[in-house]
């Protein structure tokens, strides 16, 4: 796990990558050995396009999709394991507002709670009661020293305020989509395909790779989901230096 003093490392460094040119090879590689969960210790991370689809994938050292955080009962205080992509990706690029944050792509999983009202992950008949079953979101994140200093959070939807959002915003107030695109486990790896109306922009960015725990408040307001834990970081510093591959 991450101290706070390594996620202020960490944050600050996710916000100077977004204005920095600092580019390597095609697939990120990470250093095994960083968590202690091998189902979030990352190997590689990458993101390869295939005509107008993005794909990003991530291999760990154990079996990704195998670990999932105990129920607490409630949506406050829930917690929330996740792989995640954050990017340089304008937010705008799928909807949000432009230059709210750091656009991530992520799957999660929760069982205390659904946010995905529009798809049947399960196959049950009912689209409700799916936290429990991996799932794909697009999130911006920014710091928010309520998180703890330095921690990076989904960013909050001020009341009142009306930002633009996808049309798959899953009515929550933070700056979350649920595109319903669906992870595909083998083995060591996770991939998840997703379309581009804009696939010159996937190609131009810069990515890493993450793997943490979130939590949800447990008041149930703003900040309403803290990034809590980091398990690993594909570069090591948050500094977003992989370059997306064809």
């Amino acid at each position: 796990m991450i101290t706070r003093n390594r996620r202020l490392y960490y944050a600050t460094a996710a916000c100077a990558a977004l204005a920095a040119g600092v580019a390597s090879g095609h697939e990120l590689p990470g250093a095994t050995g960083n968590a202690e969960r091998a189902a979030f210790d990352i190997v590689a991370a990458n993101i390869t396009t295939e005509g107008r689809n993005a794909v990003f994938t991530m291999s760990v050292a154990g079996t990704p999709g195998e670990d999932m955080p105990d129920s607490v009962g409630a949506l406050g205080g829930a917690s929330v394991f996740s792989y995640v992509w954050p990017t340089t990706l304008d937010p705008a690029v799928v909807g949000f507002e432009a230059g709210s944050g750091i656009l991530a792509f992520a799957v999660t999983i929760h069982p205390d709670f659904d946010d995905t009202p529009l798809f049947d992950e399960t196959g049950s008949g009912t689209t409700d009661g799916d936290g429990g079953a991996w799932h794909s979101h697009w999130v911006v994140l920014g710091p928010d020293e309520a998180c703890g200093p330095g921690a990076l959070k989904v960013i909050d939807i001020p009341e009142g305020a009306s930002p633009a959002l996808p049309l798959t915003w899953p009515g929550l107030p933070i700056l979350i989509d649920s595109p319903g695109w669906s992870p595909v486990f083998a083995g060591p790896k996770l991939s998840v395909t997703v379309p581009f109306a804009d696939i010159g922009a996937v190609e131009a960015a810069r990515f890493d790779g993450v793997t943490a725990a979130l939590r949800v408040n447990v008041n149930v307001h703003a900040p309403l989901l803290c990034v809590t834990d980091v398990f690993d970081v594909a570069s090591g510093d948050l500094s977003l230096p992989g370059r997306v591959g064809e």
